[in-house]
């Protein structure tokens, strides 16, 4: 638009998953795209969390810090107030409009829709055409459905004039266009766009793999950035309907924030970072001090030693190495499995529970309660078509064609923080490991793994580690058991399924770093003080939480799918990674899944139906 105007509303988690930078919105009357970091406002808080930052620099090696989303400090008084215009700027996308009277379809630059503005109703704001002459009064423009994208994250406007005149000139420079329909399906094959000067064409030659390579080039456009890219793009422009579930993915990256050392003080400085990341003297602590920016615990401590600790923190900040693959879930495995009560604080606090004797047949070896916990998550970037960027599990390290958030390599990325609560359990190493060497699951694990490589080479997903990454079996088997738990602990948690979360801490003994063996079950709200215990009520009884695992496993044994979920095959095709697992039992909503509903197997569980699969199930004898 030539001027703000503030047009909708989204809440915080949708910035980051649902209409990040790059994504269209669909507000009532109204289509947006949500423009890039150089046009964000930036006196937003400074999220603390270096262990994110340390990951990030490994792919963007300019990123210092992480900025929390904009958001307006107060309720506006009116729509002209400075925080009603406070937020997440956007641009009317696309720039083709349709007149759903006249069928006429135009550019906003033609002149022919007027806006008509609606500052204290902004769900009414629309366009008009001004100009109909099938209309007693101008009626609301509407967006043009089809758009223009590829894999290399571009986006723009179809070429409807050289579409419907095939790449040549029309003979009436005046000549417009209409967009008629001769269904009711709305499907592209009864969608026709013609020209004044005669020509025309129907949509269904714009879509399909076959005509695909009779599309133009693309252009390279990123309207996000208001402007094209440097290089040119290779491929041809790929039809897209506006709305369409592939046209954003979100590259996010998320870690816990755990402590690093068991120091009280040096736990409130990280705490504390952001009030004290800018002391440079220890004037400026006792200047901090007199201003009430020293509270709580850290208030007990004398301006030298806190001057010391800060000065050793920026030292440790400097000598952190990014040209090596960082390793997220290591640091956070050793913690939950220490739970030491010397490392509690505001936002991590761990409490371990004794298991009965009656826990071993399930090969549980400990449970351990994390009553806070705190996560970070940035926006590294987003992809087109094809969701490549699968950086959301750590251990899943992939080179990704991510789009670019900003025109300039940004020095910060915008972030959000999650507080809430989680059960972390811990399986028993030896029994994995000899359930992992057993003689009859290795053909299985070989179709997994083709699988897994079909998977990745049908997306043109290049791996960091020349070695082959498939995660192995025993991340399929503690990937199914957390969803199996998660699925039985909504019902009886009071959190819905989509507000659970899993952590999959799954590595061989061969690895550098040592075994792992774990899952972590939390929730995470937005909200200070994060969720309010469902979660860690289910385990303060123990048994109750065996009562839980049990029930989660005796629904794996039959599905409503059954007998085709049990007998599926692992697709080698490239299209999924699972074998028996369906909607009816194993897969959760994709955000509370690490894998997007990969890596999933209930035979490897409990026996099932399957009779060929009953030789594995890692809880085949549970002495129930």
């Amino acid at each position: 638009m030539s001027d703000r105007l503030f047009v909708g509303e989204v809440r915080p988690s949708q910035l980051m998953y649902t209409y990040g930078v790059g994504s269209i919105v669909d507000l009532p009357s109204l289509s947006v795209i949500v423009m890039g970091l150089d046009d964000w406002p930036r006196q937003t808080a400074i999220l603390n969390e270096p262990r994110l930052v340390n990951a990030i620099r490994y792919h963007l090696p300019n990123v210092q810090e992480l900025r929390a989303l904009p958001h307006a400090e107060s309720e506006p008084t009116s729509p002209f107030d400075s925080m009603a215009l406070y937020g997440v700027p956007v641009a009317v996308f696309p720039r083709w409009w349709v007149c759903p009277v006249c069928r006429r379809l135009a550019p906003l630059n033609s002149g022919l829709f007027e806006l008509d503005k609606k500052p204290y109703q902004p769900d009414r704001t629309v366009y008009r055409h001004t100009g109909c002459t099938d209309a007693r009064k101008p009626p609301e423009a509407i967006p043009s459905r089809i758009l223009v994208a590829c894999e290399d994250g571009h986006l723009d406007d179809f070429p409807w004039v050289e579409f419907v005149h095939r790449g040549a000139a029309c003979r009436h420079e005046k000549s417009l266009l209409r967009l008629l329909e001769y269904g009711a399906t709305g499907e592209a094959r009864d969608l026709e766009v013609r020209c004044d000067c005669g020509a025309s064409r129907r949509l269904s030659e714009a879509f399909g793999v076959e005509n695909r390579t009779r599309m133009p080039l693309c252009t390279a456009r990123r309207p996000h950035l208001r402007d094209y890219d440097t290089s040119p793009c290779q491929h041809h422009a790929r039809a897209i309907v506006l709305g369409a579930t592939n046209l954003w993915f979100p590259i996010t990256l998320a870690v816990l924030s755990i402590p690093t050392d068991t120091d009280k003080l040096i736990q409130l400085i990280e705490e504390n970072w952001n009030t004290l990341r800018v002391v440079t003297s220890i004037e400026t602590i006792e200047a901090f001090r007199q201003l009430g920016y020293l509270k709580g615990e850290l208030e007990t401590y004398d301006n030298e030693s806190i001057f010391q600790e800060v000065n050793r923190y920026h030292a440790r900040q400097a000598q952190t190495q990014t040209n090596t693959v960082p390793d997220i879930k290591l640091p956070e495995w050793n913690v939950l499995c220490k739970a030491d009560p010397a490392q509690n604080g505001a936002e991590f606090r761990t409490r371990r529970v004794s298991l009965r004797p009656n826990w071993a047949p399930l090969h549980i070896q400990d449970l351990v309660l994390v009553e806070r916990l705190r996560e970070v998550q940035a926006m590294l970037g987003f992809a087109r078509l094809d969701a490549v960027g699968e950086l959301t599990d750590p251990e899943q390290q992939v080179l990704v064609n991510a789009a670019p958030l900003a025109r300039k390599e940004s020095d910060w990325l915008p972030a959000t923080e999650l507080r809430g609560e989680g059960l972390f359990l811990r399986f028993d190493e030896q029994a994995i490991h000899e359930w992992e060497s057993l003689v009859l699951l290795r053909e299985h694990a070989e179709t997994f793994r083709a699988a897994h490589t079909s998977w990745q080479q049908k997306r043109g997903i290049q791996k960091l580690r020349p070695q082959d990454d498939f995660p192995g079996m025993r991340y399929v088997l503690l990937h199914s058991f957390s969803h199996a738990l998660m699925r039985q602990m909504s019902l009886e948690a009071g959190y819905s399924a989509a507000s659970l979360k899993e952590r999959i801490y799954a590595r061989p003994s061969t690895h550098s770093g040592g075994p792992m063996a774990g899952i972590l079950i939390y929730t995470a709200a937005a909200d200070s003080e994060g969720t309010l215990g469902g979660l860690i009520s289910l385990a303060d009884d123990e048994s109750n939480l065996y009562r839980l695992v049990n029930a989660a496993l005796d629904s794996m044994e039959l599905c409503a799918g059954d007998p085709l979920c049990a007998e599926r095959n692992i697709d080698t095709q490239g299209r999924t990674i699972h074998a028996a697992a369906c909607h009816a039992c194993l897969f959760v909503p994709e955000t509370s899944c690490e894998q997007g509903n990969r890596y999933l197997d209930r035979s490897v569980l409990v026996p099932t139906i399957d009779y060929e699969r009953r030789k594995y199930p890692f809880f085949a004898a549970r002495g129930l």
